[in-house]
């Protein structure tokens, strides 16, 4: 038997030994590894999120509001006729001004002029009742005191004079009262004022009671403000005086203090009407004249941020805390006194000094490492 020498039959390349495929197979695996090893040891550190914070300031704060209202008398007065009618002539339009005892219209006067013809009737008949009857009792006491006439004619005579003048007196007061009703048909300016409505019309048959006219009197002015009524709950800076300036011209200026709150909200708007009483009226401000208002609470201590600030946590509002020891963050809850434009006015809930994140918190983790771009507060 011949034997093989297996080394000699190992093939030759280029004079270089052939390794086989299982010493190529551990070759690429341990490059491998070592590529893998070097791919960690390079990974890049994750980035910090950069965030811009502000120091927190608490700060006297005044809630200042500002609403347009407008001029209206102190005193206005509806005047309507006492008796029914018909309207036949009115002598005072709307802005017209009248004063006390001026006529501004008057109803056909026919029938209450009849009833004073018929009452003064009643009071001649019932004068002639008094003469007949004074003179009866005067014979009657005459004969009486010459034992002529019984007690019992005496005494009739005089019940028959009592109730004569009784008549009579009834009489006149019927009188009284027609004639009253006759000066009711005319309609006259109780104050000096100016005429700001008018419901009278020619031809026009009215009822008693019927509103005619309204008349703001003259004197002091007031400004009327439809106000929202959470604006009602706030507690006013002492005094509690109300600044007012007229919208055409805001160098004309006034105070007042609120005289009047309505008791009833209107449905439509959500507000509630308050009436201002001014301390003096300038010249230009005239009934109808557009008046701004402006009034302040009391001070309160309030931290005021941006509202890119304010987070939520638990359903409650929060804002996210830098802890300058290491630059992380934490998100803590506040209470909110107040919301405006462009910002948040927070009562409770962050000490003054503190570092909170304004801007770059939607993507914050409790803890997590923060870069600090520090601004200035408002």
């Amino acid at each position: 038997m011949v034997q093989r020498d297996f080394r000699s039959e190992q093939p030759q390349m280029n004079g270089k030994q052939h390794y086989g495929p299982v010493r190529w197979l551990g070759a690429t695996a341990v490059m491998l590894i070592l590529t893998s090893c070097q791919g960690e040891t390079q990974q890049p550190e994750k980035e910090k999120a950069a965030v811009r914070v502000q120091s927190a300031d608490v700060v006297d704060y005044q809630h200042r509001v500002m609403l347009t209202g407008e001029v209206v008398a102190h005193v206005q007065t509806n005047l309507s006729f006492r008796v029914s009618g018909q309207v036949t002539e009115w002598y005072a339009d709307v802005g017209s001004h009248v004063t006390v005892g001026d006529v501004l219209a008057r109803i056909d006067p026919r029938v209450q002029q009849a009833d004073v013809r018929s009452s003064e009737a009643a009071v001649r008949s019932a004068e002639a009742q008094v003469r007949q009857a004074t003179s009866a009792f005067e014979r009657q006491k005459s004969l009486l005191a010459k034992n002529s006439t019984t007690q019992e004619a005496f005494d009739q005579a005089q019940t028959a004079l009592r109730t004569a003048e009784a008549s009579l007196d009834s009489a006149k007061a019927q009188l009284g009262t027609s004639q009253d009703a006759l000066s009711y048909t005319e309609l006259r300016a109780d104050a000096d004022g100016i005429v700001t409505v008018r419901n009278a019309e020619a031809g026009q048959v009215v009822q008693a009671a019927q509103t005619m006219f309204s008349v703001a009197r003259d004197g002091p002015r007031d400004a009327i403000f439809n106000v929202y009524e959470s604006l009602l709950f706030e507690r006013p800076a002492e005094p509690p005086k109300i600044g007012l300036a007229l919208v055409s011209d805001p160098l004309v200026k006034a105070e007042g203090v609120v005289s009047e709150i309505s008791p009833t909200i209107d449905a439509a708007m959500g507000t509630v009407r308050v009436k201002v009483s001014m301390d003096r009226t300038p010249d230009r401000m005239t009934l109808g004249a557009p008046v701004t208002g402006f009034a302040s609470s009391r001070p309160m201590k309030l931290v005021i941020l941006p509202w890119t600030s304010l987070s939520e946590l638990d359903g409650r509002p929060a804002v996210w805390v830098v802890d300058e020891k290491n630059s992380t963050v934490d998100l803590k809850p506040v209470t909110v006194a107040t919301y405006e434009k462009g910002r948040v006015l927070i009562s409770d809930g962050i000490a003054k000094g503190e570092t909170v994140v304004v801007d770059g918190a939607k993507m914050l983790r409790p803890g997590e490492a923060v870069d600090v771009i520090k601004e200035q507060a408002e």
